[in-house]
């Protein structure tokens, strides 16, 4: 019989009993992200031979699973979806990281199609994220100057992708046709609405894996008590990760360890180790997560580990 890993977040007593003794932490390290790349920080992997590196040296820092943006090669400042992309890049880190749970985005980027967020899962990978609803934002990106390729003068990003029911659960039935776990990231608590639904209709399949995303634009606000009620919410069977965008990076992720949940950390998600001082390796924000983690009294998952608890298949992806 397979040990069941997830239990009750918020139940007081569970957690006073699993205190020094929480199940090892899982750590995904999200690399480079959809839309900002070496103008913002020039440690941002853009091309597959880089990604794979650099996931490579967060594999060895103690990350068990890498969330996974390819990027267009004509305009690298771009995420792309397609499929041979993604293929190449999971291949390489396959080479690199023999073991490491391989996530790709069908989140993209502004610039992403939606038929084009279908095309990565043809790529192979054993997770896939899968937002739980509209995505909206306002931002500018930085100018990209020469000598970096594809240079660019900057420009405004005014947004919303439209994700729906319909086509949340279209990307959840591809996903359990293909043997892809998805990876239910979400925003703010009324998204729960549909992950229930996926879970009525069977889409997704226990243990539920749910990543909440604080700090985001239109996200739940960034704070300890928000945190704490999205627990309060999951379902039974579930387990959770967190993501803290920017400056709430280090914060967020440090209170999901406290609470007994997972966490997320790399360049897509905060370009700096602290104010004013950026970051130069994705390996950089693992090595930090895994200090902070033993310091608080948790040991960090090994990929071995993390597939167990996940639930996916113990023998890796191959390309």
């Amino acid at each position: 019989m397979k040990k069941d890993y997830t239990w009750n977040y918020s139940d007081v007593y569970q957690w006073m009993d699993k205190v020094n003794k929480f199940d090892p932490l899982i750590i995904t390290v999200a690399v480079n992200g959809g839309v900002q790349g070496k103008e913002a920080n020039e440690a941002i992997p853009e091309k597959p031979e880089e990604i794979a590196q650099s996931t490579c040296a967060a594999y060895n820092a103690g990350a068990s699973c890498v969330h996974i943006h390819g990027r267009d090669p004509q305009s690298l400042y771009n995420c792309t979806g397609n499929w041979q992309v993604y293929r190449e890049i999971n291949r390489k880190v396959r080479e690199l990281c023999p073991d490491i749970i391989i996530n790709n985005t069908t989140g993209g980027g502004p610039t992403t199609t939606m038929e084009e967020r279908y095309q990565c899962l043809d790529a192979g990978p054993e997770l896939a994220s899968l937002n739980m609803g509209p995505d909206m934002s306002k931002f500018k990106v930085n100018p990209r100057p020469a000598p970096l390729e594809h240079p660019h003068d900057g420009f405004l990003i005014d947004t919303c992708i439209p994700f729906t029911y319909g086509i949340i659960e279209k990307l959840a039935r591809v996903m359990k046709e293909k043997g892809i776990k998805p990876e239910m990231e979400i925003y703010q608590p009324g998204q729960f609405w549909v992950s229930q639904e996926l879970i009525r209709q069977g889409l997704v399949e226990p243990p539920y894996l749910f990543q909440f995303v604080m700090g985001a634009q239109t996200s739940i606000y960034p704070i300890p008590a928000n945190l704490i009620n999205l627990i309060r919410e999951l379902p039974a069977g579930s387990f959770f990760s967190t993501i803290g965008i920017g400056k709430f990076q280090w914060s967020m992720v440090a209170m999901s360890i406290i609470l007994g949940g997972n966490v997320r950390v790399g360049l897509e998600d905060n370009i700096y180790a602290k104010r004013g001082e950026k970051m130069t390796s994705n390996a950089e924000a693992v090595e930090k997560i895994v200090r902070i983690a033993r310091e608080l009294g948790r040991e960090v998952a090994t990929p071995v580990q993390a597939r167990q608890m996940m639930g996916l298949s113990p023998r890796p992806s191959q390309y």
